[in-house]
C-alpha cells in the first residue's frame, strides 16, 4: 500500500480533495457547494496507478467526514461516490435526504 496524503482546494462554489504520493499522479474527489448546508460530489477520478490501493474510498469518507464537521449533507451525483456511500451504512448520515413534493 502506498502512503498518500489528501488535501482540500475550495472557493466560494466548488472544491476538491487530492489525493497525492511521490511519483504518482493526481487522485481527486471534486464537488460544487449547493448552498451553506449542502455540497455536491460530482466526479471522483482515480489514475489507473492508484487503483485497488483504496484511494477512492479514501477521498469519500474525507469528504464525509468533512462534511460531518461542517455541518452539510451531501448529495452523490458521481457513480462511484454513490456506491461508496450506499455501502458505508455509517455514512448515510451526512446523505441529503430526498424531498417528497
Amino acid at each position: 500500500m502506498t502512503d498518500f496524503t489528501i488535501t482540500e482546494e475550495r472557493s466560494q462554489t466548488k472544491g476538491r480533495y487530492v489525493a497525492t504520493a511521490d511519483g504518482k499522479p493526481e487522485a481527486e474527489l471534486t464537488y460544487s457547494i449547493a448552498n451553506d448546508h449542502m455540497i455536491i460530489i460530482d466526479h471522483t477520478g482515480v489514475p489507473d496507478e492508484w487503483r485497488g490501493m483504496g484511494v477512492g474510498k479514501a477521498l469519500v469518507q474525507r469528504a464525509v467526514e468533512d462534511a460531518r464537521e461542517r455541518g452539510v449533507q451531501i448529495i452523490p451525483l458521481c457513480p462511484f461516490a454513490k456506491a461508496q456511500i450506499n455501502k458505508t451504512p455509517d455514512w448515510h448520515d451526512v446523505l441529503e435526504p430526498v424531498r417528497k413534493s
